[in-house]
């Protein structure tokens, strides 16, 4: 099944309809991708992390509205 075809079958009930369980079964569980991440592939995501600065910041504009 083509890139082209995986993406119309999420996109148009229609021809998902049309599609054999064969063909069904190649699509993948979730239009978006994977849905859970290893802790190592949460340790690399860009802004994944809480640093002092950011709470420094949350709490000056917090209390002094």
């Amino acid at each position: 099944m083509s890139q082209q075809d995986i993406i119309r079958a999420w996109k148009d009930e229609d021809f998902r309809n049309s599609l054999t369980e064969e063909q069904l079964s190649h699509l993948p569980k979730n239009p978006a991708g994977i849905l859970e991440l290893e802790d190592e592939e949460m340790k690399n995501i860009s802004g994944g992390a809480v640093s002092t600065s950011d709470i420094y910041c949350w709490y000056w504009s917090y209390f002094t509205r």
